[in-house]
């Protein structure tokens, strides 16, 4: 359903709920690998009963979010992205065996008897860093003087200095800053040379502008210059995305990088300062096989490039993308909670020509639907199937999921898994950020939502929600 105020009706529905309840059963996902027939999509109507988007592992929007609120400001609307802040919260998805997906479905029907909630989540296996495939990573930073500003440099050269220390011998990397030009400071080099990349690192300094496209033109010829096809090789941008210089425009850099990107080189975009260019770093990771991610602090930094990078620099699926298809006979009508820039044609589901979305190891990925069944609906709900390409041969592969209305949660709040309802609260809180007039949510009623379920789930990041909860109270 793509209807903006049949949407509004529903998600005011799902989310402007007052009872408080505890956590409830998990109902098991079937799991298959057999392709599901697709059906043609009836864009634009409600009665259309399939939903197809790319898999997106992108956090800035949240991590972004959290520090505008931290600091006292309310935040773009425009870099709010629902789906980014319910995939910054951990989840409870089975992992599979293999390097494929596990595709979870669950849901919890709302107050009246219509509402209901869905949850698709994908999950795939994790990796150790001693475990993984040796990798090429390419340093494409930013040191216009913009970046002169705590909290940016400082905290790319800290993040990179340790880092390189977490490396094993067999990884190689190679270092470009860019300003008003590109200057390749490290050719690729191997870890056994580790004081060299440090010296490279120490020699970033503030000055100029900002010609990003430059620096990642460099980036991707030194990437394919030292391409290693038993490697994992990445371009990793660091930089607050204010470019001023050359093209600006994401379309335009990936188009000079085309040839390079195809050769299996994927990219991850770091944003950081205070001043952020949200739209051209999360373009630039979406539509160049990459992930965005922003830090603001120390420990996010980190989290970000001490703890995960190094496990997770590899991949597991290549233009991965789901399809959900819902019984007419039960939904009435659907709408997918954020993926606006993500969706994609029902044709393009099997079309692997079609850019999806790239998954490392551990990852979940998870998607809500806003439901309105039918009259006295019973039996199949929806069939969820996630398609990707495996990274290495580009063979494609598919896993499905089904789920019947007698397995929804009699009530989200009461009956609902614990995580199911963070994940509700997650949204609305984005929705809220968002678009607070048209969808008329209630920050106090979600504030009470998250404090319980905060105590429930001993986690610091539902606590940490709930906080910024009362801090978008503040702050409006």
């Amino acid at each position: 359903m793509t209807s903006r105020s049949l949407a509004a009706i529903a998600l005011a529905a799902l989310l402007a709920l007052t009872a408080c309840g505890g956590s409830g059963g998990n109902p098991d996902a079937a799991q298959d690998r057999r392709p599901a027939p697709a059906q043609p999509e009836k864009s634009g109507t409600t009665s259309a009963r399939i939903s197809t988007f790319a898999l997106d592992v992108d956090t800035a929007s949240y991590s972004y979010a959290r520090r505008t609120l931290q600091e006292g400001r309310w935040p773009e609307p425009g870099q709010v992205r629902p789906e980014e802040f319910v995939n910054s919260f951990r989840q409870d998805y089975a992992e599979p065996r293999d390097n494929g997906f596990t595709v979870h479905t669950d849901g919890a029907r709302l107050p009246g008897e219509a509402g209901a909630v869905l949850r698709v989540g994908l999950q795939t296996r994790g990796s150790s860093a001693q475990a993984r495939r040796p990798v090429n990573l390419t340093f494409v930073i930013d040191v216009s003087g913009s970046m002169a500003e705590p909290g940016r440099l400082d905290l790319v050269q800290q993040s990179l200095r340790t880092l390189l220390d977490q490396l094993t011998p067999g990884d190689q990397v190679a270092v470009v800053a860019f300003s008003d030009e590109a200057e390749l400071l490290a050719a690729m080099t191997p870890l056994a040379a580790r004081d060299d990349l440090h010296a490279a690192v120490d020699r970033l300094v503030t000055k100029g502008g900002t010609n990003l496209e430059a620096g990642i033109v460099l980036g991707y010829e030194e990437a394919s210059r030292a391409f290693r096809p038993a490697a994992t090789n990445r371009v990793i941008v660091l930089s607050d995305g204010l470019a001023n210089q050359g093209d600006t425009a994401w379309q335009g850099i990936l188009d000079r990088v085309k040839e390079s990107a195809a050769e299996q080189i994927t990219l991850l975009t770091v944003g950081v300062g205070r001043e952020y260019g949200d739209e051209l770093m999360e373009q630039l990771a979406d539509n160049g096989d990459g992930a965005a991610i922003y830090v603001s602090s120390v420990e996010e930094a980190e989290k970000a490039f001490v703890t995960r990078l190094p496990a997770t620099v590899e991949l597991r699926a290549r233009d991965a993308k789901a399809q959900v298809e819902f019984n007419p006979a039960v939904v009435e009508e659907y709408h997918l909670v954020g993926y606006e820039n993500r969706a994609l044609e029902a044709e393009e589901f099997r079309d692997d020509s079609a850019d999806g979305g790239e998954v490392g190891p551990g990852h979940s990925v998870t998607a809500l639907y806003a439901l309105k069944l039918k009259p006295g609906a019973k039996g199949h709900l929806a069939t969820a199937t996630v398609r990707w390409q495996d990274p290495d041969t580009r063979q494609p592969t598919e896993a499905a999921g089904s789920v019947d209305v007698g397995a929804l949660a009699r009530e989200l709040w009461s009956d609902a898994p614990l995580r199911l309802q963070v994940d509700v609260v997650a949204a609305a809180f984005a929705l809220q950020l968002r678009d607070d007039e048209s969808l008329g949510l209630d920050l106090p009623t979600l504030g009470e939502h998250a404090t319980r379920l905060a105590a429930a789930a001993e986690d610091p990041m539902v606590t940490e929600l709930a906080g910024l909860i009362g801090k978008a109270r503040e702050t409006r």
